[in-house]
């Protein structure tokens, strides 16, 4: 049975707002980035305990750990945020999920020889991604990879060749159709046929032909097909809402408790439509 979830930091930075809103739209998981206006790796090992006692008296699960992990240039410190990464994992061990998002690097931001070429990191990136899926496997966790605009890993080949080249169950691929949209890529069938040996994870947000962010099944990710090919082929996981509505940042999106409503009964609708049961 697939569950529904949501970034619900785009809903409010208050944990309690949060809480509110997810349970009046019977979602009952939370992908955990942000709350309080304090990214999920930087909270203190007091506030991750605080959180989740709010979240199991709300009723609501952690399905991942919403991290900017693999969110900054290649060039950058790798020792430095191995160590964010490690954190990682503790957190996800201690709110009881094992998967945690992650990102394929940035190229480097300096301008030189090489840098508009991400196919010339392409050994670097593997290198980094294959120590932190050892450290994974290690630690019994799964690490989901997104698909975001202007990282290694944007558009289909190049998540296709990390895919086949870690080969392994603790790297695993998030299915982001509005973020291959602003690749130029085709998410259905074209991003889904490629990914699918390795599919873990669902992203929800929508893109309409000229850019704007909108609830799914407004935009030309083509929701409705997508939802019918994963539950043909058997898919039985997380569908997270990361709708964007308000305001798409580097880090962070925002949508607000209106907005982020119209996210979910967009999705639940379609859903519903098929007769396709989630809880």
């Amino acid at each position: 049975m697939i569950r529904l979830s949501a970034f619900a930091d785009e809903i409010s930075p208050d944990l309690d707002e949060q809480i509110a809103v997810l349970q009046s739209e019977n979602i009952h998981y939370i992908d955990l980035r942000s709350v309080w206006k304090v990214n999920v790796l930087d909270l203190s090992n007091q506030q991750i305990q605080e959180i989740k006692q709010t979240l199991t008296a709300g009723g609501i699960g952690v399905a991942a750990i919403g991290s900017p992990i693999g969110k900054v240039p290649i060039d950058s410190s790798f020792e430095e945020h191995l160590a964010r990464f490690d954190r990682s994992i503790e957190v996800a061990k201690a709110l009881d999920t094992k998967y945690i998002r992650i990102f394929s690097f940035y190229p480097p931001v300096k301008e030189e020889a090489g840098s508009s070429n991400p196919a010339a990191y392409r050994d670097e990136v593997i290198s980094h991604l294959q120590e932190m899926t050892r450290r994974a496997r290690s630690a019994d966790v799964v690490l989901v990879h997104e698909n975001e605009k202007a990282i290694y890993g944007d558009i289909i080949e190049r998540n296709v060749d990390l895919l086949q080249t870690i080969n392994d169950p603790h790297f695993r691929s998030v299915l982001d159709p509005a973020n291959y949209l602003q690749c130029d890529q085709v998410p259905y069938p074209d991003a889904y046929e490629a990914t699918r040996p390795w599919l873990e994870y669902v992203h929800v947000k929508d893109v309409s032909p000229d850019g704007t962010l909108v609830v799914a099944g407004q935009g030309d990710s083509n929701w409705s097909a997508i939802l019918q090919r994963l539950r043909q082929d058997g898919y039985d996981g997380f569908i997270a809402l990361e709708p964007h509505l308000a305001a798409a940042g580097q880090f962070q999106g925002f949508s607000g408790p209106d907005l982020f409503r119209s996210a979910s009964q967009a999705l639940q609708t379609m859903l519903n439509s098929m007769d396709w049961s989630y809880e």
